[in-house]
Order: C-alpha cells, then structure tokens, then sequence
C-alpha cells in the first residue's frame, strides 16, 4: 500500500501564506484552495498552497497602485551586473564566458577596473586588458601564476586568534564577519580610499579571510577558490573541483543591487573603509531570504539523498519554515536563474556524487515547476555544490561572502566618487502628533 503524501495542517498553511486561519477557511470557501478532513482537522496540499502563494503575489504586483514617493527607495546607476533576457552579463560580457575563460581573480581585478579605461574599441566591444592578456580559453582551472591574491600573513595570524575564541556554535559566516574587521585592524593603509589603495586591500582582504579560515597555518600558494575548497571540505580540490567553485564565484560577483549591496554601497557613501563596507554587507547579507539561502536549500536536497521523495521533502520544509520552497524562483529571470542554469551541469559533470545530487535536484525542480511554474535559483545550485563537494551545511552563505566581496568593493569604488552621504535618504514622521 503506497504511503500517503505529507500534507499540512490548517495551522502550517496558514502560516506559510501569512495568513490568519479565518482567512485560509475563507480561501476554501470561495473555492479558491481546496482542502482534506478527517478526525484530527483539515488538512492542505503544500503544492497547491506554494502555487496559491505565487498567484496572491503575482495579483498583488498587478494590481498595486503606483508607489507612493520613496518606493522604491532609489534606484541607482551601476556599470557592473546586467540582467536582461534571462541572461547575466558583467560589464556588457556574458557570465557564461567569464565562467568558461577566466579565473575568479581575474573577474575581481577588472571588476575593479573604471569601465572606460578597459575596454577595446572595436565596435564588437572587446575584452578587458587583464582578461584577454590571461589564459587562454580551455586552459586547466584555476590556472592564475603571477596573478594570486596575497594575504598579510601577521594579519591573518591576528584573525585566528580571534576565530578561536569563538563557541563552536559559531557558523562559518560568523568566523568570516569576525575576520574582517580583524584584518581591517591590522591594516595600517586602511583609511586610504585612493582606487589602488582600495584594490589592494580588496585583495588582501579576500585571500585574508579565506586564510583564516584554514586549518594549516602556511601551505602551498594557490587561487582564492582552491584554499576555499580546502578550508571548508577539509581536503585539496582537483583541478575539475576547484573550477567549478571558481565558477561559481565568478557568478556570485555581483547581481544588480542586491540588499547586501546596497548596504556596502551606503557604507561607501560615507566613505567607510573598504573593511567596513565588506562588513556593511556582510551584515545584510547574513540573512533568511538573502545569503543564508542555500542552506535552507541543502537541508531540502538532503532530505531527497536521505531517501524522502519530492513531495515529502517539500512539505516538510514548508512546514518548518513557513517560508517558500528554497532554492526556487528569482524575480529578475522568466525561468532559471542563468546562474543556476551555468552551475547545475558542471556540478553533475565535474564533482563526483554531482550526478546523483543534480538528480535530487532534478526530481524537487520537476515537482516545484508543474505547481507553482517556479524555477531553480543560484541557491539551489550553491546547495548541490557544497552536497557534492562534501562540505557542511553553512558552507554556502560563506562561498556567496566571499564572492560577493568583489562586488561590494566594484560598487564601493564607484560610491568614493558620488558625492559623500548622497544615500542618506530622509525620514517622514508617522507617529504620534503628526
């Protein structure tokens, strides 16, 4: 006899929809959800509740009225991250060459460059100088000799210390927002917010952090997503294993202004240092429906590898989180996050086990899109990654920091020339005796 389907309670569905359970019974009543009784109550399809979830939202947008002054609250030039047609582009090229030809450092440092002073001028619009004078396309990856980011060995050493005092509860997120300010201490140029003063320590910031957070104190010099790869799975990558984390970090760079973004850019403003507009947004970034993601995305693929099928997998995080499914759905693509879809094959191809996670994955898209018509995002991607290359669960919140640390320090570069504070907007009392 096959098992029956998990469904949730009237309380869990409530809940997921942010709804009171008056309103969810009224739902029904009106036919618009549809529902299960039995002895213990009223019980719900987490499918049908994840595809009535996405139509409120979806009506909402259309029928909001325009938004009043202020909403959004601002929308802000940038000459990194493009999104347009279901495509990622950096600086006008496609994410998906920058993934196949180039390292994560080679990404960094032209991402840091002015846009004007990088470009070819023919009229197809030619690569940057950096890039084109790198490896050639097809080269072994990360292959970045005489081009690594340097840590400052005594700085690192100082960070260590301080990640040690810390509980063991503490996630890898928080080991990194405890790093950062250390080597900011350390760094006796810090308040220097001339461009090359900034690119530099951007460098020694990024390969900082990723030192500390090593276990060996001095090994072999290697590219940011090889000692990332062996601090958090605890071993060397292949070649094949650390492309495709450096694949990913060149993806994770930057995504149009993202939360975490714009709070880098806000520190900017003020002129932080380069150390404290990472922490800016770092801050933001350690959050549910932001940088945390992933995490909640593995614990989901980790229920399918345990044996759960799609369905109960599903309906168990819903239940837990009251949240929407993760790993799913990115406003700024019609389908596929273009980042998931870059990731997704070369985890199945290159990563051993990643056949049988991109299974999983496969199975939980296939019930996720018939329903609610939404598709696999980066998280969901972030999430295989770190299954299959065997590392813990808050392993991608940590990979996504440190990618997106180049992207704060691009947005931060072009903040040091606006005018000082022009993001401070201006508050409108509401309260009593308004």
């Amino acid at each position: 006899m096959a098992t029956a389907l998990p469904r949730l309670t009237a309380a869990q569905a409530a809940a997921r929809l942010g709804v009171k359970p008056q309103t969810l019974y009224a739902y029904v009543s009106r036919g618009l959800l549809s529902r299960e009784r039995d002895v213990h109550g009223s019980t719900f399809d987490p499918l049908e509740i994840e595809a009535f979830a996405d139509a409120r939202r979806a009506g909402a947008a259309r029928q909001a009225a325009p938004p009043a002054a202020g909403s959004p609250l601002m929308v802000l030039d940038t000459d990194v991250a493009r999104i347009e047609d279901g495509e990622l582009y950096f600086r006008g090229l496609p994410a998906a060459d920058l993934v196949r030809d180039h390292s994560f450092e080679q990404v960094a440092r032209w991402l840091w460059r002015r846009l004007g002073d990088e470009l070819g001028g023919d009229a197809g619009g030619g690569e940057p100088d950096d890039i084109a004078a790198g490896d050639p396309a097809g080269s072994p990856r990360p292959d970045v000799s005489g081009a690594l980011f340097a840590p400052d060995l005594d700085a690192v050493a100082s960070a260590r210390t301080a990640l040690a005092a810390l509980p063991s509860s503490a996630r890898t997120l928080d080991r990194l927002q405890v790093a950062v300010p250390m080597l900011g201490a350390a760094d006796p140029t810090r308040h220097d917010l001339g461009p090359d003063a900034v690119r530099g320590a951007a460098e020694r910031l990024i390969a900082g952090v990723v030192a500390a957070l090593a276990t060996e104190r001095r090994g072999p010099r290697t590219g940011i997503a090889a000692a990332l790869w062996q601090a958090l799975a605890g071993r060397r990558p292949t070649a094949s294993e650390a492309g495709v984390l450096d694949a990913a970090l060149v993806l994770l760079a930057d995504h149009d202004l993202a939360t975490s973004t714009l709070a880098a850019r806000v520190a900017a403003s003020a002129r932080a240092t380069p150390y404290a507009v990472v922490s800016s947004g770092l801050g933001a970034l350690d959050s549910a429906l932001h940088g945390n993601a992933s995490e909640a995305a593995s614990g989901l693929i980790r229920l399918v590898l345990d044996g759960a099928d799609a369905r109960t997998a599903i309906a168990q995080t819903v239940a837990r989180t009251a949240r929407p499914v993760p790993g799913f759905g990115q406003p700024l693509y019609p389908r596929i996050d273009a980042r998931a879809g870059i990731l997704l094959p070369l985890i199945a191809r290159d990563l051993p086990g990643g056949s049988r996670v991109i299974g999983a994955v496969d199975s939980l898209a296939a019930q996720v899109e018939e329903r609610t018509h939404r598709h696999p995002n980066v998280d969901l991607a972030l999430a295989a990654l770190t299954i299959a290359a065997g590392m813990p669960s808050d392993a991608g919140p940590a990979i996504f920091a440190v990618s997106r640390m180049v992207g704060w320090i691009a947005h931060a570069l072009d903040e040091y020339e606006q005018r000082p504070l022009r993001l401070r907007p201006r508050g409108r009392y509401v309260g009593p005796g308004a």
